[in-house]
């Protein structure tokens, strides 16, 4: 990832720690081409067809902008299994065992392509956030369609 991306992802990451400290949970796109264009969606975690739309949306932006580079991050929780990912909506419940809080991401840069990675957070017994760096997936990953970001990045190349 080059530093222009890092600092996009770090812009990102910052503003939905913020939501998320509000006791938000918005999907967040940070569109840079011609100009930089922060998107967000409080309704994405509602169900697919809102994902769905709220990334097909973005990629339209996108395409105005002329965007050379996107970062997309929401929050979920994860459940990591030896060989998968299993994740869900953030929400009041209490995690159940094995289950995380952390921010799903994904970037794409014209010239370096597509990265994936995660921000763990955990919370105090207040319930306040305590956030980790953010973590670039270094194995291979093999995007499901549900991934956040996979229909913007689909949408975003529409010929391949």
């Amino acid at each position: 990832m080059n530093d222009e991306t890092a600092a996009l992802l770090f812009d990102v990451v910052e503003r939905l720690e913020k939501s998320i400290i509000a006791r938000d949970s918005p999907a967040i796109v940070a569109l840079r081409g011609e100009r930089l264009l922060v998107l967000s969606d409080f309704d994405y975690l509602r169900d697919q067809q809102s994902a769905i739309a709220f990334e097909t949306r973005a990629a339209v932006k996108a395409q105005e902008v002329a965007a050379t580079r996107w970062v997309f991050a929401v929050p979920q929780v994860w459940m990591i299994m030896p060989d998968k990912v299993f994740s869900r909506a953030v929400s009041n419940h209490p995690l159940r065992e094995g289950e995380h809080e952390a921010i799903t991401w994904m970037s794409f840069d014209q010239s370096d392509g597509v990265d994936y990675g995660r921000v763990p957070y955990t919370r105090r017994p207040s319930g306040e956030p305590v956030f980790d760096e953010p973590e670039m997936f270094t194995v291979g990953v093999r995007p499901a369609e549900h991934m956040p970001g996979y229909t913007l990045l689909q949408a975003f190349f529409p010929d391949s």
